[in-house]
């Protein structure tokens, strides 16, 4: 379960915060009958997603605001980069491709929590708020719009194959997986089902460390890229490929 995948060190522990100053997000759409069959599934791989109590309010832990909190606990501040999330975050889900309704995201956590984000959803655009929109999911285990019922993001139960589609292929990305024309290889995928393509989203390592179930490992580039400029080259490759402007 979500609750058995945290640690069971205190400040891992699923709980709810005394005060939430974040409002639930808003659906960035109602559903709109023109939104297509999804093409692409993107799994963002061990991202940094950890709570603490600090001081009277959980916060979301990140090396530039609990450096001092993170020493203090023996961690290595430097692995503490839940921005890279949010960079990740906000090129996918502003992409045209999500907006055409043929995206769908998924989120796992460097402790396993796997977390499904409905395409609708508006990520904040500031990082403050995003953290804080984590938290609350992190603590409640979903995150609802302020204008209707619907889940906008939620945790799952793993593994993620139980949420992919019979027949997906599985890509993972690295600067040490085969070097491929983001243009080129897309045209050959099938779209019917949808493939899966993986990206790391921690400061440190490759995500073939943590994903041993792919078919595949690619390089979108010969110069190692952030997680959101290689997945920036991956949305405008499908773009392009499916005439969405």
């Amino acid at each position: 379960s979500a609750a058995r995948a945290h640690s069971s060190h205190p400040w891992h522990r699923i709980a709810c915060p005394r005060q939430m100053s974040e409002p639930s997000p808003q659906s960035a759409a109602t559903d709109d009958p023109k939104r297509e069959k999804t093409r692409l599934i993107v799994l963002l791989e061990r991202a940094c997603l950890e709570t603490a109590k600090v001081g009277k309010d959980y916060v979301l832990l990140d090396c530039d605001n609990h450096k001092n909190f993170l020493m203090k606990h023996k961690r290595n501040p430097s692995d503490y980069r839940p921005d890279i999330l949010h960079q990740c975050l906000l090129i996918l889900l502003d992409s045209p491709l999500n907006k055409a309704g043929m995206l769908q995201v998924y989120i796992r956590s460097q402790k396993g929590v796997l977390i499904e984000v409905n395409p609708q959803i508006r990520i904040p655009r500031t990082y403050k708020r995003f953290a804080g929109l984590m938290v609350h999911l992190l603590h409640k285990l979903s995150v609802s719009a302020v204008d209707s019922p619907a889940k906008l993001m939620r945790v799952i139960k793993n593994p993620i194959a139980d949420h992919l589609p019979p027949g997906c292929r599985k890509i993972s990305t690295s600067v040490k997986g085969k070097l491929t024309n983001a243009h080129t290889l897309v045209p050959s995928l099938p779209m019917d089902p949808p493939s899966i393509f993986v990206f790391g989203t921690m400061a440190h390592g490759s995500v073939e460390e943590a994903v041993d179930w792919t078919d595949e490992c690619v390089a979108l580039s010969e110069y190692p890229l952030s997680g959101a400029a290689a997945i920036g080259r991956l949305c405008a490759a499908y773009e392009i490929h499916l005439n969405i402007l």
